[in-house]
């Protein structure tokens, strides 16, 4: 062969896409035992377009990695040939841990493989002070953990709301917080010893809908998260839109038509402003129905009876329905997933949002599929998330 075609043969390139493929290979692969499981081999090259081959090597990694194993369980094809001995994720080792920064605590918990909380615990917050609060996280997790003996971490995912910048692992700016430019991942995995994946709440969320909710399969959907904070995040094809430095879904300060409530910002009728937790808990003690801050007990007194809390409740899944629209409008995803407490727990609230939304859309539009976990998961799927998209790096050394 010529000198000269030598180069084409050391060239980086072609090792970088065979790398990319192998890894995006890697992740339909797992993301098939965990859609499908427990699931046949062949199965999974007819699901995936793989060769047979293909598909038994990287299952045979995968056991290798202790990520899954063979069913106990013979399946026959149509009851005919030979029994096939199915592959299903082996939720006997690993687990993730999850931490979800909220205004007044902090969620930690442990997760499996399929998303599903273990174990979890709550740390309220005495100061927001950001030191103290990831070393509380971090003490919490290694709670969890040693109540947990059979289970490793593969790692921790963190999730907060405002701006968090994935790629470097830093929440730049959590105004209700206090916090600005806050190095999470380097403070959070000094602290744990594990590696740790960052990135903000309403995007967290989208992946967790993709891989563990009602949401799987979609080819776009947006996701409205509206708690203390009020953030948005929209996904394309199994892609989450962050933007530059990870901005993408900052809708706190979108004005709303009618709006009275006062911004830190200096305006009148932002989003945030209007749809928060801390506004509803607040309408909620000028009415007499609550004495606290805590939004779950409007509900509670709703559910109890009370005219007043359950206007205030389908008063705000109104306007959220109204928000929800507004982006429908912008983005016009096949699926919307809205995280918000009236019409996770109420069936009128979630009535009366979709029509806010108009009945030709109504449809598209369902509940976080995690109502009793949201920031449990939230946090965990974050380390989930990057365990699917490149679970070959999942390795024991990484442990």
């Amino acid at each position: 062969m010529p000198r000269t075609a030598a180069p084409l043969l050391t060239s980086p390139v072609p090792r970088v896409a065979d790398s990319d493929r192998r890894r995006t290979s890697a992740s339909v692969v797992l993301r098939s035992v965990l859609e499908h499981g427990p699931v046949a081999r062949s199965t999974i090259a007819r699901l995936t377009g793989l060769s047979p081959a293909s598909v038994t090597d990287y299952c045979a990694r995968f056991a290798e990695l202790g990520l899954i194993r063979e069913s106990a369980v013979l399946r026959r094809s149509k009851g005919v040939g030979r029994p096939h001995l199915p592959v299903d994720l082996d939720g006997s080792r690993f687990v993730v841990g999850g931490v979800h920064v909220a205004v007044p605590y902090t969620t930690v918990a442990l997760l499996d493989l399929r998303g599903r909380v273990v174990a979890r615990s709550e740390v309220k917050h005495e100061r927001a002070e950001p030191a103290r609060v990831l070393a509380r996280a971090a003490d919490g997790l290694a709670a969890l953990l040693a109540a947990a003996p059979g289970s490793s971490a593969l790692g921790v995912g963190f999730a907060t709301g405002g701006w968090v910048d994935r790629d470097s692992g830093t929440v730049v700016e959590h105004p209700l917080l206090g916090w600005r430019e806050v190095p999470v991942r380097q403070v959070l995995g000094a602290r744990t010893g594990l590696p740790v994946h960052v990135d903000g709440h309403a995007r967290a969320l989208v992946n967790a809908e993709r891989l563990f909710g009602r949401a799987r399969g979609s080819r776009s959907v947006l996701h409205l998260f509206a708690g203390h904070v009020v953030d948005a995040a929209f996904a394309t094809q199994d892609e989450v839109h962050h933007g530059p430095r990870s901005q993408a879904g900052a809708i706190a300060h979108l004005p709303v038509p009618g709006g009275t409530e006062p911004c830190a910002c200096g305006r009148v009728g932002c989003l945030q402003a209007e749809l928060s937790e801390r506004t509803l808990c607040r309408r909620a003690r000028e009415a007499g129905v609550v004495d606290g801050v805590n939004p779950m007990h409007v509900v509670g007194a709703a559910a109890a009876g009370d005219p007043v809390a359950v206007r205030l409740l389908r008063e705000r899944s109104r306007r959220v329905g109204r928000a929800v629209g507004l982006l429908l409008d912008v983005l016009n995803p096949e699926r919307v997933v809205v995280t918000e407490i009236g019409a996770m727990h109420r069936e009128d609230c979630l009535v009366a949002l979709r029509d806010e939304v108009g009945a030709d859309r109504a449809a598209t539009v369902s509940p976080i599929s995690f109502p009793d976990s949201v920031l449990a998961v939230a946090g965990g799927s974050v380390a989930l998330d990057v365990l699917y998209r490149d679970p070959l790096a999942a390795s024991p050394e990484a442990i």
